[in-house]
């Protein structure tokens, strides 16, 4: 039992929360891994969700409400850590849920939509079509959610698969804490914030800007630049790094 006046305590439970999912078969040892890298940058991003998180955050939904077929691609450690909020987002943008997974077996993918329908999702997991010009198992797709979407919210993504999708013209949305990564860099909407962060805001910013005709939504879409917000989130990283430096100096 985690002590909840443990200084590091939301980390400590995110990382039992993990551990746990790889115990029951849903997230791969290699998802434990990947989420120490982006705790990493998590940390010196302050833990906390900042103005150029929310400014994408509200874009990507604009862009889901605007789409004529959008899904929400879930991995393992996206299953185990926002699953109750994955379905509520999709719920309120009338997104489809695909699980889509790297470290691919039937099992394992059988596994995490199991998972899934405890909260209500009814993923797409037939894994009945491929993205042709990806060797990886995530080109594995279902030919009712990903292989015909328009706009694809891709969570902790791996940067071959984002450019295989907007090859295939697909806008592509990244929740992704490293803004030096070749998935930050090659999306089209980048969140760069903590996942547990970034869908319970989107949720917020659906419920508010659901109410907004076509043309108000394509505004918000085309002020946006992606190169921007990944200019002020290596801002936000050095002015958090120079804070630090000074409490030495």
């Amino acid at each position: 039992m985690i002590p909840k006046g443990h200084p590091r305590y939301v980390s400590l439970v995110t990382r039992e929360r993990l551990v746990e999912g790889f115990r029951g078969g849903i997230t791969a040892l290699e998802g434990l891994i990947a989420h120490g890298r982006g705790e990493a940058f998590d940390y010196i991003l302050g833990e906390r969700t900042r103005e150029f998180a929310l400014k994408a955050e509200k874009v990507a939904v604009a862009m889901f409400l605007l789409a004529k077929n959008p899904v929400i691609s879930v991995n393992g450690n996206t299953a185990v850590l926002v699953a109750k909020e994955i379905g509520e987002l999709a719920k309120v943008l009338n997104a489809k849920v695909e699980v889509n997974v790297f470290h691919h077996s039937k099992e394992r993918v059988r596994r995490i939509a199991d998972y899934l329908s405890k909260f209500g999702i009814s993923a797409l997991c037939a894994g009945d079509a491929e993205l042709k010009g990806l060797s990886s198992a995530r080109r594995i797709v279902d030919k009712r959610g990903i292989y015909v979407a328009d706009v694809v919210l891709v969570p902790l993504e791996d940067g071959d698969r984002c450019e295989i999708l907007k090859k295939h013209g697909k806008k592509v949305i990244t929740i992704d804490l490293n803004p030096l990564s070749r998935t930050s860099r090659m999306a089209d909407v980048t969140i760069v914030d903590n996942i547990t962060r970034a869908i319970p805001k989107m949720i917020e910013f659906a419920k508010e800007l659901r109410s907004l005709n076509k043309e108000e939504l394509e505004k918000i879409v085309s002020e946006y630049d992606n190169r921007k917000i990944l200019a002020e989130a290596i801002e936000g990283i050095i002015e958090y790094l120079q804070k630090a430096k000074a409490n030495f100096d």
